[in-house]
């Protein structure tokens, strides 16, 4: 087996393992949504601030994974190709080494750069993939924005059908199955805005 096919394996490889965290870091999201909801019933809205803030970089987290291992999955794709119709250049194989050890170390931003590298020598094979935004800043971010923190505790809070002790407003928001359409926009858009004001830390 060449260095090349060995590399194709490895390519595979990674993109499964990369998938599987991501089914987990999905799975994490669902069980910090829990926690968030029992907190919110409880009337932690502390604890209930912090599970929602797990939550939402969870979620941030599985997606970065998933689509490195698309990435993967197409640049796999295009080794495969070369192997088969003879296309490996010299250039490839020197890429090749580098790759070997980004996987080696599972560094996902060395990955993502080596990616960059691969994806250079086959732009003639017409497979196109796009660059990864900030591959890993939302997964390393150590804060999460206010916005969607409080959105997300209104929602869980909205479906567990209890209110936010202390944070929200006293007046109680009529359900959303007795509006109409119509009503349920308007009534949500000044409900909301009322609700964010009222759930944001004291300054």
């Amino acid at each position: 087996m060449s260095n090349l096919e060995k590399t194709l394996f490895q390519l595979k490889f990674t993109a499964k393992t990369l998938s599987r965290q991501a089914k987990k870091a999905q799975k994490d999201e669902n069980s910090e949504k829990l926690r968030l909801k029992k907190a919110l019933q409880q009337g932690n809205n502390d604890g209930a601030r912090i599970y929602a803030s797990n939550a939402i970089r969870k979620k941030s987290e599985a997606l970065n994974l998933l689509r490195l291992s698309s990435r993967i999955d197409a640049v796999a794709s295009r080794v495969e190709t070369a192997v088969t119709m003879r296309q490996v250049t010299g250039n490839m194989t020197s890429v090749v080494r580098g790759m070997d050890k980004a996987m080696d170390s599972m560094n996902l931003e060395r990955i993502s750069m080596v990616m960059d590298k691969f994806e250079a020598q086959f732009t003639d094979l017409d497979v196109q993939t796009s660059y990864m935004e900030d591959a890993m800043s939302s997964t390393t971010a150590t804060s999460t924005p206010q916005d969607q923190i409080d959105q997300l505790m209104r929602q869980t809070a909205e479906e567990a059908n209890i209110e936010l002790q202390h944070d929200l407003a006293a007046k109680e928001i009529p359900s959303l199955a007795d509006l109409s359409p119509k009503e349920k926009v308007q009534d949500e858009d000044d409900k909301l805005a009322d609700r964010l004001r009222a759930l944001r830390p004291a300054t």
